[in-house]
C-alpha cells in the first residue's frame, strides 16, 4: 500500500520593487527615524531632569508628582519603543515580500490604511472583526465573573 504524500502549496515571496515598495519603504523608514529621535529625545530630557533633582529637596507631596510625571514619561518611551518594534517587523515583511498584505484573508491591505497606520497587519473589515471577537470575549469574561459562582436558579 503506498504512502499518501501531501503536498503543500508553498507561495515564495517575491521581494516588492517599483514606486509602490520605494514609497512604503520610505514612508516606514521616515516614521521610524521620527519615533526614534523622539524616544531619544525623552531619554535625553528624563536624564537632564534626573541630574537636576539630585540637588532639589521635594517634600512628600511633590515627590509623588514627580513619580507620576516619571510613571507618565516612562509609559510613553515604552509606547514609542513597542511602535518602533512594529516598523521594524513592518519593514522586515517589505524585505520578504509579504508587507501590505492582511495576516488573516491575505487581500491587499488598502494603501490609505497603511498611511495611517504603517504597520498594520490587518486590513479593516478582519481588524474590525478581530476587535468585535475580543469585545464579546471580554463580555462574557464580565458575565461570567458577576455571578461570582452562585445559581441563582433556584
Amino acid at each position: 500500500m503506498a504512502a499518501k504524500v501531501k503536498k503543500r502549496n508553498v507561495a515564495v515571496a517575491e521581494v516588492p520593487t517599483g514606486a509602490r515598495y520605494d514609497e512604503l519603504k520610505r514612508m516606514l523608514i521616515d516614521r521610524q527615524r521620527e519615533i526614534l529621535n523622539e524616544v531619544q529625545g525623552k531619554i535625553r530630557d528624563v536624564r537632564a531632569e534626573g541630574s537636576e533633582k539630585d540637588h532639589e529637596v521635594l517634600d512628600p507631596g511633590e515627590t509623588s508628582e514627580v513619580d507620576i510625571q516619571e510613571d507618565i514619561e516612562f509609559a510613553l518611551i515604552q509606547m514609542k519603543a513597542e511602535t518602533l518594534n512594529k516598523i521594524n517587523e513592518a519593514l522586515s515583511r517589505l524585505d520578504e515580500g509579504t508587507y501590505g498584505r492582511c495576516f488573516e484573508c491575505g487581500e491587499e491591505i488598502a494603501q490609505p490604511r497603511l498611511r495611517a497606520l504603517p504597520f498594520a497587519v490587518r486590513c479593516k473589515d478582519c481588524e474590525e472583526a478581530r476587535e468585535m471577537a475580543q469585545q464579546r470575549e471580554r463580555i462574557q469574561a464580565r458575565r461570567g465573573s458577576s455571578s461570582l459562582g452562585f445559581d441563582m436558579r433556584g
